[in-house]
C-alpha cells in the first residue's frame, strides 16, 4: 500500500449517528448531503476538519457531521471559525449559517471575515425568513413580503449577498440551489480548494414559513430559461435549447438569442472567474429574470489575494527572528533581576 497516497473517504465516513431534526422537505437535507459528498471528493480527514454555526435551522449542522464542531451563538459564528483558523491553521474550516444569524445580528462578523480573507469556507443558507424563531421577514425578504413580523408586507429593501460579500473585497462567491444537487457539491469542492475566505449562497427552500419562494429559478418549467451555470473559460449560454447568451450592451449586460438581431456565438462572453474585475463579477451575481436576465449560479467570482491567517503567522515568525525574548520565563528573566536566597 502507498503510504502517501491520498486517504480514501466515503460520504457515509462524514455523517455522525445523530438523528437529522430538520423538518421533511427542508431543503437543508439536501445541502447536508452535498456537503458529505463533497468532504469525501476533497478527502480530507474528519478530524481535520471543523464545522462552525451561529443559530438558525441551518445552524444545527454541525451534529449531523463526524468531525469536530461547534454550534455557537447568535450572529457570531464567523468569529469562532476565524478564532479555530488562526489557532488550527491546518484545518478545514467551514461555517453554516442563514440569512438571519449572519446578515443581521452577524453582519460585522461576516463582512470582516470576509475583507480579512481568512481561510474558512461559509455556507450562507438563504431561504429569506427567520424559520427558527417561526416565520418573520429576514434581511434578505423581498419588499412586499408577508410575514409574521410584517403582516402588512415589508417596506423595506433586502441585501443582496453577492454586494456584501464583494464590497467588503472577497475573493471568492458563488451560488447554488439546494434541489440542485450535483452542482452544489461541486461548488462545495471548489470553495474547500479556494485559497481564502469562500463565500457559498444557497438558495434554500423553507417548506413551512416561505415555500417555493426560490421557484421562479427551481420550477422545472423555468429553470432552464432563468438561470445560468457559469463555468471559468467557458462561454456565457443558457436557455432549454442553448441558444441564449450573454452580451456586453454598454455598461450593462443583455440577455441575447444567438443567431437573432445579428448577434453570434462570437459576441456571447466567456466567463473569468479569475479576473480582478469585481465590477462585472458584480454585474453577473446581480443578475435576475425580473429584470430579464437569468440568475447566475456557479463560481462567479475566484481571485487570489493575501490570506489572513498566513500573514499572521508569517509576522509571528518575522517578530520571533528579531526578538530574542520568545517565552514568558524569558521576559520575566530578561534585563536586572534578582534572586532571593
Amino acid at each position: 500500500m502507498d503510504t502517501n497516497s491520498k486517504p480514501y473517504f466515503q460520504a457515509k465516513d462524514y455523517k455522525s449517528d445523530q438523528n437529522v431534526r430538520w423538518c421533511p422537505g427542508c431543503g437543508d437535507h439536501a445541502v447536508l448531503n452535498c456537503l458529505h459528498k463533497a468532504m469525501a471528493e476533497l478527502g480530507i480527514e474528519p478530524h481535520k476538519t471543523a464545522v462552525i454555526s451561529g443559530i438558525g435551522c441551518s445552524s444545527r449542522l454541525p451534529y449531523y457531521m463526524n468531525t469536530y464542531g461547534f454550534h455557537t451563538i447568535h450572529g457570531r459564528g464567523a468569529a469562532i471559525a476565524t478564532g479555530v483558523k488562526i489557532a488550527k491553521p491546518e484545518l478545514s474550516v467551514w461555517l453554516a449559517t442563514g440569512d438571519g444569524d449572519s446578515l443581521a445580528i452577524g453582519g460585522n462578523h461576516f463582512i470582516h471575515a470576509i475583507r480579512r480573507n481568512v481561510g474558512i469556507n461559509i455556507l450562507l443558507f438563504n431561504n429569506k425568513i427567520y424559520g427558527l424563531t417561526k416565520g418573520q421577514y429576514s434581511p434578505t425578504s423581498n419588499r412586499g413580503s408577508i410575514t409574521k413580523s410584517s403582516p402588512f408586507g415589508t417596506v423595506e429593501d433586502p441585501f443582496r449577498p453577492i454586494e456584501l460579500a464583494l464590497g467588503a473585497r472577497g475573493t471568492f462567491f458563488a451560488r447554488c440551489i439546494d434541489v440542485d444537487l450535483k452542482n452544489t457539491t461541486d461548488i462545495f469542492v471548489s470553495a474547500a480548494k479556494h485559497n481564502g475566505t469562500s463565500v457559498v449562497e444557497i438558495l434554500q427552500n423553507c417548506v413551512i414559513f416561505n415555500d417555493k419562494i426560490h421557484k421562479s429559478v427551481t420550477d422545472k418549467d423555468l429553470k432552464d430559461d432563468h438561470t445560468i451555470l457559469l463555468k471559468h473559460g467557458e462561454k456565457m449560454i443558457f436557455g432549454k435549447d442553448k441558444d441564449k447568451g450573454i452580451v456586453i450592451d454598454g455598461w450593462n449586460l443583455k440577455a441575447v438569442t444567438i443567431g437573432q438581431d445579428g448577434y453570434t456565438l462570437d459576441d456571447v462572453l466567456t466567463h473569468d472567474a479569475h479576473t480582478q474585475d469585481n465590477i462585472l463579477h458584480l454585474k453577473l451575481g446581480l443578475m435576475s429574470p425580473e429584470a430579464g436576465l437569468p440568475l447566475a449560479l456557479g463560481v462567479i467570482r475566484d481571485t487570489e489575494a493575501l490570506v489572513y491567517e498566513q500573514e499572521l503567522e508569517r509576522s509571528v515568525e518575522t517578530e520571533k527572528a528579531r526578538n530574542p525574548i520568545h517565552t514568558l520565563n524569558e521576559l520575566l528573566m530578561s534585563g536586572n533581576v534578582w534572586k532571593v536566597e
